[in-house]
């Protein structure tokens, strides 16, 4: 499993999520996606705001997802 953080570098709430996720110990890999760097892979997830959060499984495929700003507590919980 693998957690895909699709965010922007003009997106405040994307700034505040980086410094949680940044010093927290998460039990998943975080890939940071730039949608506007990676607009291909934006698109293919079909990620229409951003901060989104995406958990996929080993091959790719989306589990669950998160769109827009999440506190500590609450990602640790949609995490579990």
């Amino acid at each position: 499993m693998k957690l895909l953080k699709f965010s922007a570098q003009w997106c405040s709430p994307c700034k505040m999520l980086a410094v949680i996720t940044d010093n927290m110990d998460l039990p998943y890999e975080i890939d940071n996606i730039d949608i506007d760097d990676q607009f291909e892979l934006a698109q293919q997830y079909n990620i229409r705001g951003v901060p989104t959060l995406v958990l996929v499984d080993d091959v790719g495929n989306e589990v669950k997802r998160n769109v827009g700003m999440i506190t500590k507590d609450k990602l640790l919980e949609w995490l579990k």
